[in-house]
C-alpha cells in the first residue's frame, strides 16, 4: 500500500497529458487570450514547468474585453515556458491580424508574454491584400498590429486583378 501512496503523490507525478485543451488567460476579469490545442503535456519538475503541445496550437489575442479576436497564432508544435512566460512555435507558423487581414508566415516563432512581443529570427513571408513582403526577420507587437522586418528581401504589390 506505501508503494501505491508514492506512485500517486502528486509530487511524484512530473508530467500529466491532456486532451482538446482550451485555456483562457484574462486581466482583471476581461479575457486577453485564448489557446486551443489537440494535445498537451505538462512538464513540471524542480527546474521548470512547461506545456508541450505536440500536435499543434492556435491562440487567439482579444483586446478590451471583446468576444471576437484581434489576432491569431498558430503552430503545428509548441512549447510554453511558464516561469518565462515564453511560448515557442514551430513547424508551420502563422500570424494573422484579423483586421488588416495580415498574414505572417515562418518556421519558428516566439511569443513573449510578459513584453506581449513576437519575433523571430527566421525567413518571413508577409501577405495583405494588396502585398507580400519577404525578409530575414521580425519583431512585432503579440497582435501583430506594428511590426519591425529585418534584411527585406522583396516587397511585391498585388493587383486587383491578381
Amino acid at each position: 500500500m506505501e508503494k501505491i501512496k508514492q506512485f500517486i503523490d502528486n509530487d511524484t507525478i512530473v508530467g500529466l497529458m491532456a486532451y482538446d485543451v482550451v485555456i483562457e488567460r484574462s486581466d482583471s476579469g476581461r479575457l486577453v487570450a485564448k489557446l486551443m490545442a489537440p494535445v498537451m503535456r505538462s512538464i513540471d519538475d524542480i527546474d521548470s514547468a512547461m506545456l508541450e503541445f505536440p500536435k499543434g496550437f492556435t491562440a487567439y489575442m482579444y483586446e478590451n474585453g471583446d468576444t471576437s479576436p484581434i489576432s491569431m497564432i498558430r503552430g503545428d508544435y509548441g512549447v510554453n515556458y511558464q516561469k518565462k512566460e515564453l511560448v515557442v512555435a514551430k513547424n508551420n507558423v502563422m500570424v494573422k491580424n484579423i483586421d488588416s487581414e495580415e498574414v505572417m508566415e515562418t518556421q519558428t516563432l516566439f511569443w513573449d508574454q510578459k513584453k506581449k512581443k513576437i519575433y523571430t529570427g527566421g525567413l518571413i513571408k508577409i501577405s495583405s491584400p494588396d502585398k507580400l513582403i519577404y525578409g530575414d526577420s521580425m519583431i512585432a507587437k503579440e497582435d501583430f498590429s506594428r511590426r519591425e522586418i529585418f534584411g527585406i528581401k522583396a516587397t511585391l504589390e498585388l493587383d486587383d486583378d491578381e
